[in-house]
Parts: C-alpha cells; sequence; structure tokens
C-alpha cells in the first residue's frame, strides 16, 4: 500500500480514513455513552473525572477550551469553577456527540458560559493564545495525529496556560493485566452488544487504548509539542493518567 497509514484499534487503515471510522464508532455510540461509560468502569470514571476537574486549577474567569467534550461530563464540573465571567467552549469533532452534551446541558438548565463547536484537534481553528486552559478527557485517543494535535494545543494556548489529558494508559501493576484484559476484550464487547447493539465499536475502544501511548510516551509527545513542566498522574493503578503541561 503506497498510502501511509495509521493503527484504527488492531488493524491499519489508511491515514485519510480513521476519521471516518472514528466518527462512524461515536455516532454509532452516542445515545448510549454515559450508560456505557457507567457500565464499564462501574461508575469510576464519574471519580476520575471529578478528581481531573478539581485539581485542574481552573479558575473563576478563566477561559477553557474542553475537547472531546461530548456528552458534557467535564464542562458540567467545570462551568462552576470558570463562575460568570469565564467561559467553557464544548469542542467535538463528532456531531451527535456534540448533540448529546448540549441537550443534556441545556436540559439542567446550564446554558450560560457554554459554546459548542464541532472541530478537529489536529487543526483548531482559533486564534493564538486564545485559552487560559484545556482539558481533554478519553479523546486523544481517538485522534489520527497526536502530535499535530498537541501543537495545535500548545499554540492556542495563552502563555502560562495549562493542558491536562485524561486518558487510559498502562496498568501498572502485572498481576491485574490479564484481569483487566478479559474485561476489556470479553466483557466490554458483550455489554456493548447487550447494551448499545455495537460490539464492534466497543471492541476498536478496547484495542484504541492499547495502541495509545503509554504514560512516559505521551509524557515525550507532549514534550516534544513545547510544553513544559509535563507531570503524570496514575489513577487507578495507571488504568488512567492525567498529563499536565504549561505552555511558557
Amino acid at each position: 500500500m503506497n498510502e501511509k497509514t495509521t493503527h484504527f484499534g488492531f488493524r491499519d487503515v489508511p491515514v485519510g480514513e480513521k476519521k471516518k471510522l472514528v466518527g462512524e464508532v461515536f455516532t454509532s455510540v452516542a445515545g448510549k455513552y454515559d450508560v456505557m461509560n457507567d457500565l464499564m468502569s462501574l461508575g469510576v470514571h464519574r471519580l476520575w473525572k471529578r478528581y481531573f476537574t478539581g485539581t485542574s486549577g481552573i479558575k473563576r474567569g478563566d477561559r477553557v477550551l474542553d475537547l472531546a467534550g461530548g456528552t458534557g461530563d467535564i464542562a458540567k464540573l467545570l462551568l462552576e469553577r470558570v463562575g460568570e465571567t469565564g467561559e467553557i467552549v464544548i469542542g467535538d469533532i463528532n456531531r451527535e456527540m456534540l448533540g448529546v452534551g448540549r441537550d443534556r446541558l441545556t436540559d439542567l438548565g446550564l446554558v450560560k458560559g457554554l459554546r459548542y463547536v464541532q472541530l478537529n484537534a489536529e487543526a483548531l481553528p482559533f486564534p493564538d493564545a486564545s485559552f487560559d486552559a484545556i482539558t481533554m478527557a478519553f479523546g486523544l485517543r481517538n485522534v489520527t495525529d497526536k502530535l499535530e494535535a498537541l501543537r495545535s494545543m500548545h499554540r492556542i494556548l495563552k502563555t502560562g496556560g495549562k493542558v491536562m489529558v485524561l486518558e487510559f494508559s498502562e496498568v501498572q501493576a502485572e498481576w491485574f493485566r490479564p484481569i483487566y484484559d478479559f474485561h476489556s476484550f470479553k466483557v466490554l464487547p458483550k455489554l456493548g452488544e447487550l447494551i448499545a447493539g455495537d460490539a464492534h465499536s466497543y471492541r476498536y475502544l478496547a484495542e484504541s487504548i492499547r495502541k495509545h501511548p503509554n504514560q512516559a510516551g505521551l509524557k515525550a509527545l507532549m514534550e516534544e509539542a513545547g510544553f513544559a513542566q509535563v507531570s503524570v498522574r496514575n489513577l487507578s493503578g495507571g488504568i488512567v493518567a492525567i498529563h499536565s503541561g504549561f505552555k511558557i
């Protein structure tokens, strides 16, 4: 194959096809995304997200970009932190996911201080130095060119601004890895089939975690993109990790 390829789960596909394939996955699962997250993680994803936002350092008056904002979980938690003088821009490449999030937050009466933008993280449509902080929860592993996305984030951050990425990572305890693999490749697709009517998409999500850079790999990518003082914090034994970095 002459065309450059990349991974889509455990398959190699032409680079130009990955965005379409990932889009099909999230279009398929959008309606059941929150329910499946609860079932997949036994509700622990809510604790991860609370810790992620609670330790973000985001404060009143900040302008924040929440990438892969999906169903609005992170924006909802951050809205009170930025207050009436701040703003949260929820960005996602998938229109269906954005729609689910917008409807959900609007139903909760959360409208002021929120904007929704369909975008590609590799080419963020904002001027330089536009945001005080950028958050991205469980989205970076689905991006085709992660380094380009991180460079784009660096460009639109203000000097002193912070990026925080919450993402699945590499489990640290050897004894736990077989258990985690069984859950990922046996339980997860079955749940997807029963609840969302889509085993294939959830098999891809499990595979995408294994193809994502581990803690050290993502730290190196962030540093290559220009971020300084990059730190890594494992949660739940490395099932997920928070990577943070600053633009200086």
